[in-house]
């Protein structure tokens, strides 16, 4: 006599309503602390209970830097596929995923603007798009942006967020180390002041090049920064590497870094640092020119 029998169903709550939304907190992948992600965003992605700096996209990184308004340069440059290289899956199928993915053409956002109210050119690498690999197209942004800062006489700040030169480009990938380090050495020559600042992780060909020539490399806290990996090295050598390895803290140490400052605070010491190279300081005018006295005429007889 089942119809006699009522039947009983769980209570569901609310739709909508007593579930929160996802994406509201993030777990700081160091400490495990859970962090609203506006407070997180308020203080630039870095964990407030340990300090530990989450990777910043490379729009993100222009808006931490700048002090307003930039204007882009060549953000339609986007790779040809050169070789037609497939591994896993086709070159081109990676790049039209990373583009989806970040709406960037490229690994990297080139621009001009005011930092600390010092005109300057900026490169910002996204390690979103291919890890931040080096091809073709940001060798030639950036030695873009280096020959602009030239023409303006303005100073040149690069964010290096990367894995290294892309394997996919195989030597074309290579020869952008070159290709930006003349560019440097000419941004060198017009005396002109070049900072670094090294993110995790800066790695392989990148390190090797131009995120190691700034006239002064300021480094993120617990960056991984190196050529080739730390267990890549180990299995080399076949030896235990010391604790903290090629972070910057260890590299600051060893001289291969000027210093090690905290997001929070590093527009304000790249400023400093601008200015103490004398970025934004108007060029002095030339004297005026004094007519040489000359000796008098004879009258005539």
């Amino acid at each position: 006599m089942a119809w006699f029998k009522k039947v009983r169903k769980p209570i569901e709550p609310p739709p909508d309503k007593s579930r929160v939304p996802e994406g509201l907190w993030v777990k700081c992948p160091a400490c495990g602390q859970a962090i609203y992600n506006k407070d997180l965003a308020a203080s630039l992605n870095v964990c407030a209970k340990c300090g530990h700096h989450l990777r910043l996209s490379a729009t993100e990184r222009l808006r931490t830097l700048f002090d307003g308004e930039w204007v882009e340069h060549d953000s339609g440059l986007a790779s040809t596929d050169p070789l037609q290289f497939t591994d896993t899956k086709p070159y081109r199928t990676r790049l039209d995923a990373s583009i989806i993915a970040t709406g960037l053409k490229d690994a990297v956002i080139t621009a001009t603007g005011r930092i600390g109210g010092v005109e300057c050119a900026v490169a910002a690498m996204e390690y979103g798009f291919i890890g931040g690999s080096m091809g073709v197209v940001v060798g030639e942004k950036i030695t873009r942006v280096i020959e602009r800062a030239i023409a303006a006489r303005i100073p040149v700040v690069i964010v290096s967020c990367s894995g290294g030169a892309r394997m996919m480009e195989g030597t074309l990938s290579l020869m952008q180390m070159a290709k930006i380090s003349a560019a440097l050495a000419r941004l060198d020559r017009a005396r002109l002041p070049y900072i670094s600042i090294l993110t995790d992780p800066t790695t392989g060909g990148v390190t090797a090049s131009f995120a190691m020539l700034g006239d002064v490399n300021i480094a993120e806290p617990r960056a991984l920064i190196g050529f080739a990996g730390p267990r890549v090295i180990e299995q080399t050598i076949r030896q235990k590497l010391p604790e903290g390895f090629q972070r910057s803290e260890f590299l600051v140490e060893h001289g291969m870094l000027d210093l090690v400052v905290d997001r929070r605070e590093l527009k304000d010491v790249l400023v400093r640092v601008l200015r103490f190279g004398g970025a934004g300081l108007a060029a002095p005018e030339p004297a005026p020119a004094v007519a040489e006295p000359q000796p008098p005429s004879e009258a005539p007889a």
